[in-house]
């Protein structure tokens, strides 16, 4: 996944897999955190311009996040298996530029990835570096559905030497 700050490369693209959201799904988180009618039930939804039940888009970046989790555990075991460490991730600085371009229909699935745009030493803390992010979803159409920017911080290697 990410190693150090000086191995990253910008433009550097990283799969984190994919996702169905079925109609179960989409009406379970709904009810717990985004009860509009269109992501309760077919019928709500039948009312409203969507048309057909659609997942909240709470939940399109819920499952970013759980993928990306997801894919960090898979290269640290198989890093510690080779014996290696990847870097360490510290806090993210915040996002910006959420969007939700296109509803994401119950059992759509949806391919997760995201891509290293910009990176720079921390000013302030010079054993790390931050990494910018473009962080996408894209349904079978191949519809991007799902895209906001994103930055986190990133352990250097030299540690600001």
């Amino acid at each position: 996944m990410l190693n150090f700050y000086e191995d990253v490369a910008i433009g550097s693209r990283i799969d984190l897999g994919s996702w169905r959201f079925t109609s179960e799904d989409i009406i379970r988180f709904a009810r717990q955190f985004d009860p509009q009618r269109f992501h309760l039930s077919e019928e709500g939804a039948a009312q409203t311009p969507f048309g057909r039940l659609c997942a909240s888009g709470w939940h399109t970046a819920c499952i970013y996040m759980k993928l990306t989790v997801a894919r960090r555990d898979e290269a640290e075991k198989a890093a510690r298996a080779g014996g290696t460490t990847l870097a360490r991730l510290g806090g993210s600085p915040g996002f910006k530029d959420l969007r939700w371009i296109k509803p994401v229909y119950a059992n759509d699935v949806i391919a997760y990835s995201t891509t290293i745009v910009d990176k720079r030493l921390s000013a302030s803390m010079p054993e790390w570096g931050i990494l910018s992010f473009l962080n996408d979803g894209v349904n079978q159409s191949g519809d991007k559905v799902f895209e906001f920017k994103g930055t986190v911080f990133v352990e250097r290697r030299d540690k600001g030497a």
